[in-house]
């Protein structure tokens, strides 16, 4: 649900689960054959995770990092991990790039250039994602969401940022 200002959109999980479905179908629709899913850390493991799934294609992962300050609200210097996990070996093939969105664009930019630089067996690279942010200065392959107000994503799951086990055994009373 956006707000009134468009400056938020809050997502549930069913909502986060038809947009990733909405993804595979784009994906699926345009008739790219890809070899493998690389998802990047932490946002693009839930939808690499389903996609992996639907297509029934090898999930491997890069973690990346960027949003440290002020409870992950901020931008700050992009970490991105030196390997990549992945079941096959080593990343090859036509891949497929997987993130939940593009933000600035800032991280998939790295992201791609450091693939085509460092990674000569990926013959062909695509990417994907939920939305895509009107500043954005990377135009993903597949999105399913164009947003031009740039509002904060608050995704389900983001509750578990503050949630520690403190507070689960209070919840839970265990």
């Amino acid at each position: 649900m956006l707000t009134e200002d468009g400056k938020h959109l809050y997502v549930s999980y069913d909502e986060y689960h038809n947009l990733c479905e909405k993804l595979a179908i784009k994906v699926h629709q345009s008739g790219w054959e890809f070899d493998t899913i690389l998802c990047l850390a932490r946002g693009g493991m839930r939808p690499g995770d389903i996609l992996s799934r639907i297509f029934d294609k090898p999930l491997a992962i890069m973690s990346t990092s960027s949003y440290r300050a002020e409870a992950g609200t901020v931008q700050g210097h992009l970490d991105i991990a030196h390997y990549i996990t992945t079941p096959k070996g080593e990343i090859a093939g036509r891949v497929l790039l997987v993130d939940d969105l593009a933000d600035s664009g800032h991280t998939l930019h790295k992201v791609v250039e450091m693939l085509r630089t460092k990674y000569p067996k990926i013959t062909e690279l695509r990417s994907a994602v939920l939305w895509t942010k009107g500043l954005s200065t990377f135009t993903p392959d597949y999105s399913v969401e164009f947003l031009p107000t740039n509002p904060w994503i608050h995704q389900p799951f983001e509750s578990y940022d503050s949630m520690r086990p403190e507070k689960l055994l209070e919840k839970w009373k265990v």
